[in-house]
């Protein structure tokens, strides 16, 4: 079973513009000019025409047919000589039916279609919405070999590969549009293994990279062997081409199987931290960029919220497009302006100094006729005169405001609606306050890959050291109102991510009186969370899609039993 041509396969881990069709025909037509002589088949990441998701945009017909233009507009400017093309985009089969498909393109024809057959509907994902799933995929017949191709989720279960070894492949290719989350990339591995056990095939994983919205693909292709062994590694959070030869495995006995012969060097898998930083600077970059945003603004405040979004947007954009903004109000202490001044500095940013007096006065003068001014309405008065103030810069200038809110405070509300939640985007919306520190303490040692700021330290010492405070009355701590973060944190980890009961939350040493307070102002918060910006998506349970909860509910937990 060892006889048979070299195949040159090319894994191309693209970062398209969702809905930029004729910019991301122009990148798929380079890629294949690049290649031509260099490889026989290159293989896009899931839905590369488009963008990924695609959300209700296939429910305008005039959409898809412009897909269906540029799909024809890629085949007539292909150049001569062309790889052939396992390109996956929408498309409208001629039984009306639309399909997540890939398209295998040789000679500037369709040979194949291959519709995608499990369709996600869960999370981020609600494919069963918007397309129609397709049968179970025969193998594509291509240069003597039979390709198995399939899409993103028909590899997360087993269905597809077992009707693809039953039929004759002898290879495994994978297009994928998988979001980046916190250990999501192992469980990616774990399940092409599995793939692979069942079926005994080699396997080709080709994902997506860029931020949409709120998700961010981290690339990471990767293929592993017949054994499960890994063969290749991709960089993440870039864009990247890597070329590979396969020949059929002098091994297999059986029935013939390709074998990868040869494939550029591996990359070291990111760690943790690594990560998530670069995941949430891949995001912010392509939220600002792909929008047409000119720069960003940034309440700097001194503390360590928007010192670490500060420095984000630094290394997301560089400093010359990050405009901070320090607005103390009479509670302000002269140790969070200097701590302002010192990120600023070091992060080689603007930094302008705003006082919200005036504001807070002229809004307390406004109200004091209708109702007292006093307690939590005089501390918001100060959140919302600079939400105010930085959305009005933002008007002036054409730059977005950079929500700084954590996860920690959404949960439970900690934050003032069209105050510090002013924003068009929210980069720490999903890391809760305990991540905060370990991603500032991990940037100052680090400097992420592909980072457009300065080396070394970028937010002081005197940041993280601190207790945490709003200071929006004199001598306000965080603690005053909320159980240390360590303790909260993992309260709202274990309602939001585990959805448990009291008694295995208490289970882990929490007081069930701290529990019920901690769930009620969880429920409670609902409201304000709708209101809040967009955020990047890092954990399985971000606010929003991954976590649906009624705003008007009166459902009595057992929580609330129990107690």
């Amino acid at each position: 079973m060892g006889t048979g041509r070299v195949l040159k396969i090319a894994l191309a881990q693209l970062n398209p513009v969702l809905g930029a069709l004729k910019e991301n025909a122009e990148k798929i037509l380079s890629t294949c000019h690049d290649l031509t002589g260099k490889a026989d088949l290159v293989v896009f990441n899931e839905l590369v025409l488009t963008g990924y998701p695609l959300e209700d945009l296939t429910r305008k017909p005039f959409f898809i047919n412009r897909v269906h233009d540029y799909v024809d507009y890629i085949l007539e400017n292909l150049p001569d000589l062309h790889p052939a093309l396992a390109l996956s985009t929408p498309w409208r089969a001629v039984d009306g039916k639309l399909y997540n498909a890939i398209l295998f393109i040789e000679n500037r024809h369709i040979t194949a279609v291959r519709p995608k057959h499990e369709l996600p509907n869960y999370g981020v994902f609600d494919e069963v919405r918007i397309f129609d799933a397709g049968p179970l995929p025969e193998p594509v017949n291509f240069k003597s070999y039979r390709l198995g191709l399939m899409t993103c989720e028909d590899m997360w279960k087993p269905a597809v590969t077992e009707h693809l070894r039953k039929t004759g492949a002898e290879i495994l290719i994978a297009a994928n549009g998988s979001p980046f989350e916190i250990e999501k990339f192992h469980t990616r591995v774990d399940h092409a293994r599995n793939r692979v056990k069942e079926s005994g095939l080699p396997l080709i994983y080709i994902n997506q990279t860029g931020g949409q919205d709120e998700i961010v693909f981290d690339g990471g292709s990767f293929i592993l062997d017949k054994h499960g062994q890994q063969v290749l590694l991709c960089p993440s959070h870039c864009e990247h081409v890597a070329v590979t030869s396969w020949a059929p495995d002098p091994e297999s006995n059986a029935r013939r199987i390709l074998a990868c012969t040869d494939a550029p060097a591996s990359v070291p898998l990111y760690d943790d931290m690594q990560g998530i930083y670069q995941t949430l600077q891949l995001g912010l970059r392509d939220y600002v960029e792909k929008n047409g945003f000119s720069g960003v603004l940034v309440g700097l405040s001194g503390g360590i919220d928007s010192a670490l979004t500060a420095a984000l947007a630094v290394d997301a954009l560089g400093a010359e497009n990050v405009l901070c903004v320090a607005m103390p109000s009479p509670h302000s202490s002269d140790d969070s302006l200097k701590d302002a001044k010192t990120c600023a500095m070091l992060m080689g940013a603007r930094l302008e100094t705003v006082p919200i007096e005036p504001a807070m006065d002229a809004l307390t003068g406004m109200a004091a006729p209708l109702a007292a001014i006093e307690g939590i309405t005089a501390e918001n008065i100060q959140a919302r005169s600079r939400g105010m103030f930085l959305m009005t810069l933002s008007n002036a200038t054409g730059h977005m405001v950079l929500s700084t809110g954590n996860k920690s405070e959404s949960a439970v509300g900690y934050a003032t609606l069209y105050g510090d939640m002013c924003g068009t985007y929210a980069p720490l919306k999903d890391v809760y306050k305990t991540l905060v520190y370990a991603l500032t303490r991990w940037r100052n040692s680090n400097y992420p890959d592909f980072s457009r700021g300065p080396q070394g330290r970028v937010i002081p010492e005197t940041v993280l050291t601190k207790a945490p405070t709003a200071e929006l009355r004199p001598h306000q701590r965080d603690e005053d109102s909320l159980p240390p973060y360590e303790e909260l944190d993992d309260i709202l980890y274990c309602l939001i991510e585990k959805e448990l009961g009291l008694d295995e939350i208490t289970a882990r040493g929490h007081a069930p009186e701290l529990v019920n307070k901690i769930w009620h102002l969880l429920d409670g918060a609902e409201f304000k969370r709708r209101q809040g910006a967009p955020g990047i998506k890092i954990t399985p349970k971000s606010f929003g899609r991954d976590r649906r909860y009624p705003i008007t509910n009166r459902f009595i937990s057992l929580l609330a039993d129990a107690a």
